[in-house]
């Protein structure tokens, strides 16, 4: 499955080159992944979710559009949670400020 989503996303993004990070789970380390020439992934340090891009963002997303809400469907939560995605994508500041790390911006290619 890795393979299949590193693939989807290597041709979704195929114009640029992509640093992913990844925590220890075995299959973002196996000898049969293939990692596209656009993809590099780095791996995240041991017990570290602080330090974790995608942790950030639920933050976000939790605080500002999940906090305190019951959802009537799984079709309302998607919607919610794609309009704060939206909102994230539309703010490169905002989502800079959230996940721009050093040790992954200053990534050698």
């Amino acid at each position: 499955m890795m393979n299949l989503f590193l693939g989807h996303v290597s041709q979704t993004f195929e114009k640029f080159f992509i640093v992913m990070q990844v925590d220890g789970a075995a299959w973002h380390g196996s000898h049969k992944l293939i990692i596209p020439s656009n993809i590099r992934l780095i791996e995240q340090p041991p017990y570290s979710p602080e330090v974790n891009p995608a942790e950030h963002l639920w933050d976000e997303l939790r605080e500002k559009y999940l906090h305190n809400r019951a959802f009537p469907s799984l079709d309302a939560l998607i919607e919610v949670l794609c309009q704060g995605l939206n909102a994230l994508a539309d703010d490169p500041e905002s989502l800079r400020s959230l996940t721009g790390f050093p040790h992954i911006v200053n990534v050698k290619l």
